[in-house]
């Protein structure tokens, strides 16, 4: 049993290092926190789904589009919240610069 927990731990410990490597940060703590704010924002974003169709729709039939419309818009809504969410841990650094590559990749295709 013993056996088995440290081999989970060590399997953590090696996956958390990895993401340190990738993503050039100086400390396990701050891979935690990075990750705390990408789970903080997907969370957000899922729960505003369901007032906003309510609001919207208050009978209960949302169209088609409207869902495809939330899927487009969400995009850089959920951008938004991920530097505000990393401002608010202290991280908005490492986000901004987390964004800049991000939009770079999707605007710079190769041929």
């Amino acid at each position: 049993m013993l056996l088995c927990y440290l081999h989970a731990q060590l399997v953590c410990m090696s996956w958390l290092n990895k993401l340190q490597s990738r993503w050039q940060v100086k400390s396990l703590r701050q891979v935690i926190v990075i990750l705390v704010v990408f789970a903080c924002t997907g969370f957000t974003v899922l729960l505003i789904k369901r007032p906003l169709f309510e609001y919207w729709f208050p009978t209960g039939d949302k169209p088609v589009w409207a869902s495809i419309l939330y899927w487009i818009l969400i995009f850089p809504i959920y951008n938004v919240f991920l530097l505000f969410y990393g401002f608010i841990f202290g991280q908005f650094r490492f986000f901004w610069d987390f964004e800049k590559k991000f939009f770079n990749r999707m605007t710079n295709f190769k041929k």
